[in-house]
């Protein structure tokens, strides 16, 4: 009998897989020189930013699919604006990067986002400094830089614009850690829109005024205007698949799941764009950097369940091992007294991971990480 839950599992994260990557070819393909030629990342992100925020608004004010949280203006000027100013920085210079370096390379060092975290929870003091952890960063680390070594179009300024972006985004995941849940507050991909993207769009007006308002008006810029619609709905629809995969799956299984799409990023990026040449010593950097993120993973994944467990009391933990006991001994019925019958209940799949927290953000509207994928 087919389990209908766990092949919707698995069809939300293939939707997630393929618009992830989706969104970021396709924001190659308009960016790029090369292809579309809309050289103009900080346009892009505010077109991006302008649609999702008023969708968002007519989602949660007028089709009032998910509940407004309560915002004081205390709140939104202390939490919510230096949010929305890093999460701003983090799409442009993450945007900017397309214009200068490959998106296999880019996906490469997107793998110092745990680096930049670590950093950046340690210089916020939101995270001790430990020597396992520190470990895994220097081997991280190691392989970006090996990984850069044998890139064959190294560009410095790219690469500047890159990292930038991923520090910016790391510092965004913290300060939502820091300001929005220390209030009480949490939000999802719907409401986060709501509130950051229109505080990010009046952020990106500044630098649009003085970088690329000029240019717009000096040189011919083509302006389809599906091309946009489609990508800003690409960009749009990959919230709505992160808010569908945090319902469904837990950390281990997101973290699996990012770590793959960037395997199939890298792959699909040498097809679709040929410029972008892989080396072996690219791929032998990027292997070693991703040893170092699945053990960072493994470590995060291992901290929150044992933060689960220590918060539990010894009566609790008893009587929910005993409704579990309980549960499978229900289900499991068997058909002859073989004296097997008890290794029966190995057949059901009870999730036992540690759900994912709304601020691990595979991003990556930027990375997010998710990650950040670079809207």
């Amino acid at each position: 009998m087919i389990n209908r839950p766990l092949v919707l599992t698995y069809l939300y994260l293939f939707i997630y897989i393929l618009l992830s990557s989706g969104v970021i070819l396709y924001n190659k393909w308009v960016l790029s020189p090369k292809y579309f030629n809309f050289p103009l990342p900080i346009t892009l992100t505010m077109i991006h930013m302008g649609f999702s925020g008023a969708v968002a608004f007519f989602l949660v004010r007028v089709f009032k699919v998910v509940s407004p949280v309560k915002m004081t203006f205390e709140v939104y000027a202390t939490c919510v604006i230096p949010i929305s100013a890093f999460f701003a920085s983090s799409l442009w210079f993450g945007n900017t990067a397309y214009l200068h370096i490959s998106v296999a390379f880019i996906q490469m060092l997107k793998a110092l986002m745990p680096v930049a975290t670590f950093l950046m929870a340690g210089v916020c003091g939101t995270d001790k400094l430990r020597c396992d952890v520190f470990c895994n960063m220097l081997l991280i680390s190691v392989g970006v830089v090996i990984s850069s070594y044998g890139e064959i179009h190294f560009n410095v300024v790219g690469t500047v614009y890159q990292v930038t972006g991923i520090f910016a985004e790391a510092l965004r995941l913290v300060l939502t850690q820091v300001l929005l849940q220390k209030k009480g507050l949490t939000l999802n991909p719907i409401t986060s829109l709501y509130y950051i993207a229109p505080c990010s769009f009046v952020f990106l007006f500044v630098p649009w005024y003085l970088l690329e308002k000029p240019e717009m008006q000096v040189t011919q810029i083509q302006f389809n205007f599906w091309i946009f619609f489609s990508n800003a709905l690409c960009a749009l629809a990959l919230n709505f698949s992160i808010f569908l995969v945090i319902g469904r799956t837990g950390a281990v299984t997101i973290r699996v799941a990012g770590v793959l799409k960037d395997w199939i990023l890298i792959a699909l990026s040498t097809v679709i764009f040929p410029e972008s040449t892989i080396t072996a010593l690219n791929i032998t950097g990027y292997a070693i950097a991703l040893c170092g993120v699945l053990m960072y993973n493994y470590l995060k994944v291992k901290d929150v369940r044992a933060s689960q467990l220590s918060s539990e009391s010894i009566p609790d933990r008893i009587i929910k091992d005993w409704k579990l006991e309980k549960k499978s001994s229900d289900i499991f019925k068997p058909d002859s007294n073989d004296g097997n019958g008890g290794n029966g209940s190995s057949d059901m799949n009870i999730d036992e991971e540690a759900p994912l927290l709304a601020s691990s953000r595979l991003s990556h509207i930027g990375r997010t990480q998710v990650g950040n994928h670079n809207q």
